[in-house]
Parts: structure tokens; sequence; C-alpha cells
């Protein structure tokens, strides 16, 4: 049974495989390092050994692939693991959990604990037997991380990405990627555009478009394969409709008539936006895109860098140097050129600045945060041998 399941298509497949690769070549890498420099009476024997337990939270929106990327790095560095899934996506971790164990895996090198954080979070992250924490969520993290004392956290805690679109942009290809980025999973992704910035001399152009692009999005069931289905509970629909009305109570232009049902909302747009508005700031984490328009491209990194998060961001140009320039100027943990904001692939570096996180993920940044150097210095009366 274990090879089958082994077999099975799924995105941590490739993932694990690089961890395998990655984690060979940075102990190689590092002992070549400090070979080079040994003196000839003292030779150094530099070591990465597991953390020992790591305790890994993944968050409702995928609750197997980003709980993989934690499990990965953490068992290829040596350590064990007790995984706490979201509430809302417990059943496909037990799942998970259980194929691990029908592959062999030792019993207790993963550990699931399931229940709500409000009920069990304090005991698990306060654990004195926990040294590490991997954690994707909100701002439940900063509470996290006030707790956990000395030991490494890995944190990603959501985002406000703005997408600058400058007056040579592909309006066409920008057009495409703000429907792709803002509204692909209901805009419940952390990495989803929450901010659209643009030059106003192309902001009609561009409103235009992706207006016309909103109105062929499907609405229903997931069941149905639709493209905006409802939000995760009842409470993030009132957030997000908080968000409207105070965006309608304050001027902003309504692109599409706003409707909910339950917790299913319609997809909108929201033309002329304002600072003094909410959605201009915070995180809707729902199918709902405001647009800001700029006059110039200091405006627009001015509006991105004022924000509390800095996950990630891109911009829309034809001109790759100031394209480059815009990207060193906005504090974001990544910027994508000319494409929607995206965590992947796996092996690239994935973090968040100020109140977007703590530590980079990516499998080999994780796995060296998932392991802590060790170093044998071996002082010798003569050279009268090297080490291998």
């Amino acid at each position: 049974r274990g090879p089958n399941i082994a077999s099975l298509q799924s995105p941590g497949n490739e993932r694990t495989k690089y961890c395998l690769t990655s984690k060979n070549w940075r102990l190689s890498r590092t002992l070549d390092e400090y070979r080079n420099r040994n003196e000839a009476s003292r030779q150094t024997r530099p070591n990465n050994v597991p953390l020992g337990v790591v305790l890994a939270i993944p968050p409702f929106n995928y609750p197997v692939n980003l709980a993989v990327s934690k499990i990965a790095p953490a068992l290829i560095a040596g350590n064990s693991l007790v995984l706490k899934p979201p509430t809302q996506g417990a059943v496909a971790a037990l799942h998970m959990v259980h194929c691990f164990h029908l592959a062999g895996f030792p019993k207790g090198l993963i550990s699931c604990v399931t229940g709500k954080g409000s009920e069990i979070g304090d005991f698990l992250t306060m654990h004195p037997g926990v040294n590490c924490i991997s954690f994707t969520g909100g701002d439940t993290g900063i509470a996290i991380s006030k707790k956990a004392g000395m030991i490494p956290l890995q944190m990603e805690l959501g985002g406000k990405d703005a997408c600058i679109i400058l007056e040579d942009a592909d309006l066409d290809l920008a057009a495409v990627n703000i429907i792709k980025g803002g509204f692909s999973y209901s805009g419940q992704r952390c990495t989803a555009v929450k901010v659209v910035l643009v030059m106003e001399s192309v902001a009609d152009i561009l409103v235009e478009k992706v207006k016309s692009k909103v109105a062929k999005l499907t609405v229903g069931s997931p069941e149905d394969d639709c493209d905006i289905t409802p939000v995760v509970t009842e409470s993030s629909a009132n957030f997000i409709e908080g968000l409207v009305m105070d965006a309608k109570q304050k001027g902003a232009t309504f692109c599409q008539e706003y409707k909910r049902e339950g917790n299913l909302i319609w997809p909108l747009l929201l033309d002329n936006v304002r600072p003094d508005m909410r959605i201009a700031w915070e995180e809707p984490f729902g199918p709902v895109l405001p647009v800001i328009r700029i006059n110039s491209v200091e405006e627009g990194i001015h509006h991105c860098n004022a924000s509390n998060f800095g996950l990630q961001g891109c911009v829309f140009t034809r001109d790759i140097n100031k394209a480059i320039l815009i990207s060193d100027a906005m504090e974001t943990g990544t910027v994508q050129i000319n494409s929607a904001p995206a965590r992947g692939p796996d092996h690239f570096p994935f973090q968040g600045l100020k109140d977007s996180g703590i530590g980079s993920q990516g499998i080999t940044n994780s796995i060296n945060m998932m392991t802590k150097v060790k170093t044998t210095v071996i002082n010798l009366p003569s050279p009268s041998y090297a080490m291998g």
C-alpha cells in the first residue's frame, strides 16, 4: 500500500523530491566552505542537526498543500512534527496523516491534533516540547510570536498585495492577471491581488476591461465548479460586507451591484477608492477588489509602502528597467513583474515583511530554518592529519 500512496500525483511529490536534493546540496556545500578554511592544527566539523519537534499550522484555504510545505522540510531535516490543521480543513488533514501512516511512517513521527485554536492554541504554541513553529494564517500569528519564546518562527500572516499599473502597460495582460489574482479562490488567498493602483491616464480603459471580465465569472456552489463560491464563514462574509458598506458610504464607484446570499458574495470591483476607505488598507479575503487611481509612480509606491503588510506585489509595464526600480522600492517580500502575485514555484523564496510575517519559506529556506548548526572544533597538537 505504501508504494501506491507514494506514486499518487499530488502537489507534494515534486516538493518532497526537491527537499531531498536541497538537503544533500546544503550539507555538502557547508562542509566544503569550512574545509577550505581549516588551519593546519585546527579542524572544523560543522553539522546541521534537527531542532526536535516542529509545530505546523496550515490555513483553511490550502489545508493539504500548505501542510505538505511544512511537513516535507521538517522531516527531511530530521525533525518530528505535530500538525494542527485549521478547523475548517481538519478532515482533509486527518486523511493525509492517515496516508503517511499507511505508507509506513513510524508511529509518532507525525501527530495530528485537532480543535479550535482558541481552545488548544496556547497549549500547543507555548508547550516546552515544541522547538519550532511554522504558521500560515492571519494576525493570530502575531499573538503566537509573542508567546512562543526563543524558538525559531516561520510565519506568513497575510497581505494587502498591490498591483501597480503603469501607462505603458499591456492592459489586456494586466486585466487577465487582475482577474486571476483578485478573484481566483474567491479572493481567499494571501497572495491575491488586494488593491489595484493604476495611472489615471489609463484607468478608464483598464477598469472597463476588468469589469467585462468580472461579468463573465460564474457564481454558485463549488460542486458546480463555479469561479466564485461562498467564503469560508459567516463572520468572514460579514467582515467583507462591512468593508463594502464603508466604501459605499464614502463614495466609491460600484462597477457591479453588491449582492450577497449567506456566505456567497458576488464578485465586486470598486473604482475611485480613496485612502480614507477601509478597503484601501484592510485585507477582505474575499471577491471584492478596490481600484485606486494614481497620478505618479511615486504615489503608487507610497500607498504600497504605507500598508502594515508587505507580502507580495506586482508591476505591469513594458519598461523592465523601470519595473526593477519600482520593485526595489516596494517594501514587500516578493514582486512579480507583468504577472499576478503567486507563492510558487516551491523552490523560490517566499516571505513577508512587516506584519506579513517572520522568516522565509521555500524548500531550501524551510529546511535551513528547521535545523541548527552545531560546530565541533578539533585542536591538534601538530598538523599530523587532515579531516576528510
